[in-house]
């Protein structure tokens, strides 16, 4: 995968943050759709390609709680760092989880007495964030104990879901931090709801990918970098490493000289190779396969053969994301939030934005996360 595309310009910080939490919503939007609709409703419902853009939903669009998470954790890491800037330390992973309790209360559950009662803080006033759109039951359940869940002390113990990694991007646009302490902070965030070592160490190199892109590297290196904290990593969870490294073959293979239109997989064999993405390590493979696979404008993602601009290559690995028998709204969130970390705000489709719910929250949260960490 040698020819995957360069940008003219790297994009500055703001425009990474902007372009990373739009971008995830975008595809969290496109993919909420069709959530819980197999591949062949897809079909039957949108055309053979399946569903491809925003014009094709007649009711407009939504976002999930995968964008309302990942605001929340935005929310809980501005907190931190708005104590930081000002000589004071905290403890980041209790900020996020005060963020994620007052995420709970606009889902219409309470945590327990023994749980602290957070400020509220601006992003609780915004109204499009308190909708309930088929939030995961680890996260509820885990944040309705009113405990703490550290990797020690794990609420959900079992549970792999993706309702980790779906959330996890912000820890990795911070700057000035070291890898591992990114992969640290996003891990010990995913134990506050899932316990499973693949839920917290999918959201750590989730992490650790975005945190590479901002820092200037392409997306084959960044992929690389994750697939070997996995392989170096005496504890990875088998499966995490099984799912990357097919991610990364597979997607060599669709982009391959001579590939043609046979070398991206059908969203049949999507599934049958990475999984439909329910759980933590599948979604990160199909995000990431989706946004490898599409990288070199071949004619199997309806290019000419050239390097796509960064808005084609942007709409061809979400149409890949979104279309299969899975967590549609997670695969698709997870590969927005990776190419909007690359490209920064210049691979956002503008007729998209504009059908975007509520942009000026994502917005408005994007800037604080600017205002923090260029203080």
């Amino acid at each position: 995968m040698s020819n995957i595309p360069g940008t003219a310009a790297a994009p500055s910080p703001k425009s990474r943050i902007h372009g990373c939490l739009l971008g995830g919503a975008l595809g969290d939007s496109l993919g909420y759709a069709v959530e819980f609709d197999s591949i062949a409703a897809i079909r039957s419902r949108f055309g053979p390609q399946g569903l491809q853009d925003f014009a094709a939903l007649d009711g407009g669009s939504h976002f999930s709680d995968d964008t309302q998470m990942t605001l929340y954790t935005v929310d809980g890491l501005v907190e931190a760092l708005e104590w930081a800037n000002a000589g004071v330390g905290a403890d980041a992973n209790a900020c996020v989880w005060l963020a994620y309790l007052r995420w709970l209360e606009t889902q219409g559950v309470s945590a327990p007495d023994p749980a602290p009662r957070p400020q509220p803080r601006w992003i609780d006033r915004q109204p499009a964030l308190r909708h309930r759109r088929a939030p995961g039951g680890a996260c509820l359940s885990g944040l309705a104990t009113g405990e703490m869940g550290t990797v020690y002390r794990p609420v959900n113990p079992d549970s792999k879901g993706c309702g980790t990694v779906m959330r996890s991007a912000p820890f990795g646009l911070v700057p000035h931090i070291p890898a591992e302490s990114v992969y640290k902070l996003s891990a010990d965030a995913a134990s506050l709801t899932h316990g499973h070592p693949s839920a917290r160490q999918s959201a750590g190199v989730f992490s650790l990918l975005i945190h590479s892109l901002v820092q200037g590297q392409g997306l084959l290196d960044a992929a690389q970098v994750a697939a070997d904290h996995v392989r170096s990593d005496a504890e990875a969870a088998p499966e995490l490493g099984e799912r990357l490294s097919a991610a990364l073959r597979l997607a060599g293979e669709a982009t391959a000289p001579g590939a043609g239109t046979r070398g991206l997989l059908t969203p049949e064999d999507l599934v049958r190779e990475l999984g439909e993405g329910w759980v933590a390590e599948e979604a990160l493979a199909v995000g990431l396969y989706a946004v490898l696979a599409t990288a070199t404008g071949s004619p199997a993602t309806g290019g000419s053969g050239a390097a796509p601009t960064p808005v084609e290559h942007f709409k061809a690995a979400i149409a890949v994301a979104v279309n299969h028998s899975g967590d549609s709204d997670s695969t698709a969130s997870i590969a927005g939030n990776i190419l909007g970390a690359y490209y920064g705000e210049a691979c956002l489709p503008a007729d998209w934005l504009e059908a975007l719910e509520a942009p000026d929250v994502i917005r408005g949260m994007a800037d604080q996360l600017v205002s923090v960490t260029t203080a």
